[in-house]
């Protein structure tokens, strides 16, 4: 049965864990900002889908293999906890290759689709380059940090990414103004946080060695069903990363149309600041996620109840808090990144951060319930969840809106989006329950 305290522990670990990696973009953001100015500012908005992209395939990987590693020790079926370990590390080759390849040969074609033209051109062709390149660090960071996490080490875990973070912050200032190497510099900061985590996880190296062999030849046959498990398990997370980063490459040529570069500038702003609350949601969630797998290996369905309500308190708190704080802050916020005085943008980011923010309520039920299905290896709601409030209900509704109410209707259509997919959220879980009385 889960305690009160390990819960917290759980959800406080994650929480700082997630913080700390979504850093990693916020920390450019705001150094960029100070240095390169709108237009650094601009370009970074440009390429944080592929940020996204990265980071999703990693999320995925991560949270499949770490909810199969999970159930598997909860049964206390050790062969199949290396094998899910061993099949998760195989699936990321094929995407490091594919990562690599565009990062070689295609990061100038990347750059021209993601809408960078003119000065934005340069800056976010060497900062895409540079986080194709440096790919496999990414995964592998996301990959054994949730593994880790899941094997009864999320100190060590949450350790090792925040020292990623802080490295990041450190290797920002450094690189950015005593050494003036701009755009090229914030990136490679970014892109040596993992590395510099990962030197970290490796101390469990041992400990995961020595109790699962992954290595053993007998975990090292080829099982299709474990990818399937790995792969349909992690999809929800992947989605849920690379809908925000489809989010911001729409809102980006809506806000370019609408108000020009000071437009997505404005935006850059504020989808960093929802990024971190939103990673700060998604640590709960993550949280959550060993304990309800844990729970479901054990087919204890009491605890699993306990686990799920804790969390929905625990995120609708913290939802509700970060909406009051970025409403009544808004102004002071913005000014924050915003050292050229640009009196536009911050006219602009200052108006739709409070409607913006007033959706992250629902965003954070959505992100826990998602994520409580997935736990559970039950990956269809799970998927739905994440591909309605991703994708099938912002995208028409954010251009529908700004059609009807401009850049007004932009910000407004995130709320919007997150209410209708709490709606059908809702009913997923209420038909589950009526389906497995005894589920929840």
């Amino acid at each position: 049965m889960t305690k009160p305290r390990e819960f917290f522990r759980y959800i406080l670990l994650h929480v700082a864990s997630m913080l700390g990696l979504s850093c990693y973009i916020l920390a450019d953001t705001f150094f960029v900002a100070q240095s390169l100015g709108a237009d650094g500012l601009a370009a970074l908005n440009l390429a944080i889908p592929v940020y996204s992209l990265i980071n999703g395939s990693g999320l995925m990987l991560g949270t499949g293999g770490a909810v199969r590693y999970a159930v598997c020790c909860g049964r206390g079926n050790r062969d199949e906890a290396a094998q899910a370990l061993y099949h998760t590390l195989l699936l990321a080759v094929p995407l490091c290759v594919v990562f690599l390849i565009a990062g070689g040969f295609f990061s100038g074609d990347v750059a021209l689709l993601l809408g960078a033209q003119g000065n934005l051109y340069p800056m976010a062709q060497v900062y895409i380059q540079c986080l194709l390149l440096f790919s496999p660090a990414f995964l592998l960071n996301q990959i054994m940090g949730a593994v880790i996490r899941n094997d009864g080490a999320p100190q060590l875990a949450t350790v090792a990414m925040l020292s990623g973070s802080f490295s990041n912050i450190i290797l920002d200032m450094v690189f950015l103004f005593p050494l003036g190497m701009g755009m090229f510099g914030a990136v490679l900061a970014t892109c040596l946080a993992p590395i510099i985590s990962l030197s970290i996880l490796s101390l469990h190296r041992r400990s995961l060695r020595r109790r699962h062999h992954p290595w053993r030849w007998e975990n090292r046959r080829m099982q299709w069903s474990v990818w399937r498990v790995v792969f349909t398990t992690g999809l929800p997370a992947f989605f849920t990363e690379i809908s925000s980063g489809v989010v911001i490459l729409v809102f980006n040529f809506l806000f370019l149309g609408l108000l020009g570069s000071v437009g997505v500038a404005a935006y850059g702003v504020i989808a960093n600041l929802s990024l971190v609350a939103c990673a700060m949601m998604t640590g709960v969630a993550q949280g959550m996620q060993p304990l309800v797998s844990r729970a479901w290996g054990r087919e204890d369905r009491h605890d699993m109840q306990r686990v799920l309500r804790w969390s929905l308190i625990t995120v609708l708190s913290l939802a509700v808090a970060i909406t009051v704080g970025l409403c009544a802050g808004a102004a002071p916020v913005v000014q924050a990144f915003d050292t050229e005085g640009n009196r536009a943008l911050q006219d602009i980011a200052t108006a739709g951060l409070p409607l913006y923010a007033i959706g992250l309520p629902a965003a954070g039920i959505n992100i826990v319930l998602a994520m409580f299905f997935a736990a559970r290896e039950n990956p269809v709601p799970a998927q739905g969840i994440t591909l309605l409030r991703g994708l099938i209900f912002i995208i028409p509704l954010a251009w529908l809106m700004s059609v009807c109410w401009q850049a007004t209707g932009v910000w407004l259509s995130f709320p919007a989006a997150e209410g209708l997919t709490l709606l059908v959220a809702a009913f997923w879980y209420h038909r589950e329950k009526r389906k497995q009385p005894h589920m929840v």
